[in-house]
């Protein structure tokens, strides 16, 4: 799979991907976000990489990003939002790749929240998200995007959780889905702080009103989630029927609530 910027920005609509550099291979797209972001690189300035050799993924785990078969891209966004707000810019992409894969290889998806996209039960993609932040306000974010386009070989920890577009829908115009990707997430961007996006987030979640193990920092524990806020908070019903209010760690499907 090859990528080319000149395809990718005549695709493009919108403001993000008009700055653009890409590696055939780099240890993260993240981390050249984040060098490129502290050396003043404009709002909408976008990393990708055909291959990750330390791709990183949330809570401190990887990515497997092997070469040439999937997307791996990360863009620069300076919002202006307070740090509470946060987790809206991870719940903005997410939806950005659904409606992104939608348009580039039609078929629709689910997200776990708060940052993986799903088709039929298994992961496409990974979401990290990781900010600068000064004075209580948000002064940069990295917004990293893994799809796995063509991966048909998963390490064995993953082989029962992973699927990828082409055994989808085919093959897929790997430009064209970044671009598509890149225009949605610019969409999304105006709306952050509103939090117009997460009627769609609810309605594409596979979380909701389904039996999940949270683990947040303390002892993992099972409950029913039964909303998503419009700040990107996961709510909960306990076993001991409390509400609880998640906005941080991640939960694991546990099946239909018994």
């Amino acid at each position: 799979m090859a990528v080319s910027k000149e395809r990718i920005q005549s695709y493009l609509k919108g403001e993000i991907g008009k700055e653009m550099v890409i590696y055939d291979k780099i240890d993260s797209t993240n981390n050249a976000a984040k060098l490129l972001a502290k050396n003043a690189a404009p709002h909408g300035s976008v990393v990708i990489a055909l291959q990750q050799t330390s791709g990183k993924g949330r809570l401190g785990r990887s990515f497997y990003s092997p070469e040439a078969t999937g997307i791996y891209m990360t863009a620069i966004l300076r919002p202006t939002l307070p740090v509470q707000q946060a987790l809206q810019i991870t719940s903005a992409a997410a939806v950005a790749v659904s409606r992104g894969i939608k348009d580039a290889a039609g078929i629709e998806t689910q997200i776990k929240w708060v940052n993986d996209v799903y088709y039929q039960g298994k992961k496409l993609c990974g979401i990290l998200t990781e900010s600068s932040v000064e004075n209580g306000k948000i002064d940069y974010a990295v917004v990293g995007i893994g799809i796995n386009v063509s991966t048909d070989t998963f390490p064995q920890e993953l082989k029962e959780k992973a699927t990828c577009l082409s055994h989808a829908a085919g093959q897929v115009d790997s430009d064209l889905l970044i671009a598509r990707v890149l225009d949605n997430l610019d969409g999304v961007y105006s709306q952050l702080g509103t939090g117009a996006f997460m009627e769609e987030y609810r309605t594409r979640s596979c979380v909701i009103g389904k039996e999940v193990t949270v683990l947040n920092m303390g002892e993992p524990f099972i409950a029913k989630a039964v909303d998503i806020d419009n700040d990107a908070h996961l709510i909960v019903k306990t076993a001991d029927e409390r509400y609880l209010t998640i906005s941080s760690g991640e939960v694991t499907l546990q099946g239909d609530w018994k």
